[in-house]
């Protein structure tokens, strides 16, 4: 029988190559492992009224569409629900002042960037009203918010009137619309006092040539800088610009059309919540004789507060008294 010598050790040479192994895996695991602790530990958490199961919502600020376009959204506070839909060509942003009072008067204040806009994806496709409420109904349901008063500016307000007329009121216990574009801004023989074509064709036409320098020069009107004796802010005009030139080219261009050639007006009739309507009397973009003053009309039981003076844009420059106006509607 023929004995077997033991195995001769490794040379010097192999066993430096075997320890060097062993130290560059032993490291790469303990950089692993640190990369993944600390990426855990800088992970935005989930909103504790979220539910477990979106694990989507749980790890980021952007909720997935069907489409798989991403929607950005902030969500602040802890209470009773307010969700606002932003104008056009803004972004939620647009809400920080409302967001900001009301969060600190416990509620719960969501804001998201339509898509194309602000921080949400720039999808070439579904720039319409009504994909719009669907997205607004995704960002509701994910979150599972409920008994949410509604709150939309401009055209955010026509996305909250188709958002009910598609999705009903099961998550909605109030709607807020502040110079609104309900129930429909285009002249028409059905709608004789509203704005013609050539107006929209004309926003369409500067944001295609030069959206930069026709946003500085629509913040004007926008927030009534161009009236006599108005204290015009350099700080906002330059926050509305840098909004609308985040957004997508494309989807703002034809925002328009859905801003302005949708008709809400079977929209407005299914809002059967405790509904307010504010708009400015001075509003020179969204004029109220054929919006807020005809939304009241149509919405049934709806409450009509005129601001004299106001422009489109109060939500900014009469923040103080809006925010109050509020307040009070969600306390009512």
């Amino acid at each position: 029988m023929t004995s077997k010598s033991p195995p001769s050790a490794p040379s010097n040479s192999r066993r430096k190559a075997i320890i060097a192994g062993a130290s560059a895996a032993a490291a790469a695991a303990s950089v692993s492992f640190t990369v993944e602790a600390a990426t855990k530990a800088t992970k935005p958490q989930a909103h504790p009224n979220s539910p477990p199961t979106h694990k989507e919502t749980q790890l980021t600020d952007r909720i997935a569409m069907k489409d798989g376009t991403q929607i950005y959204y902030k969500d602040w506070g802890e209470g009773p629900v307010v969700v606002f839909s932003h104008g056009w060509p803004l972004d939620a942003d647009a809400w920080d002042s409302q967001m900001l009072f009301l969060s600190e008067r416990g509620y719960r204040v969501v804001a998201h960037d339509r898509r194309g806009h602000g921080r949400s994806s720039q999808p070439g496709h579904g720039n319409d009203m009504d994909t719009y409420a669907d997205d607004l109904a995704t960002v509701m349901d994910t979150l599972d918010l409920n008994k949410a008063t509604l709150v939309g500016h401009s055209t955010g307000g026509g996305e909250v009137a188709r958002y009910i007329g598609r999705h009903g009121t099961q998550r909605v216990a109030k709607a807020v619309l502040i110079s609104a574009v309900p129930p429909i801004m285009l002249k028409s023989e059905n709608n004789p006092g509203g704005l013609p074509l050539s107006v929209f064709d004309g926003i369409r036409a500067s944001v295609a040539s030069n959206r930069s320098q026709f946003y500085r020069d629509f913040a004007l009107p926008f927030y009534g800088y161009n009236r006599a004796g108005a204290k015009v802010s350099q700080g906002v005009i330059d926050q509305f610009w840098l909004m609308g030139m985040i957004g997508s080219m494309k989807s703002e261009y034809e925002c328009v059309k859905a801003f302005s050639e949708t008709d809400f007006t079977e929209d407005l009739r299914k809002i059967r919540v405790p509904a307010l309507v504010m708009h400015g009397d001075d509003d020179q973009i969204v004029p109220i004789t054929d919006a807020g003053m005809l939304s009241a009309r149509i919405i049934p039981s709806a409450t009509l507060k005129i601001y004299s003076g106001a422009p489109h844009g109060m939500c900014t420059t009469m923040e103080d008294k809006v925010n109050a106006d509020l307040l009070e509607f969600l306390k009512s």
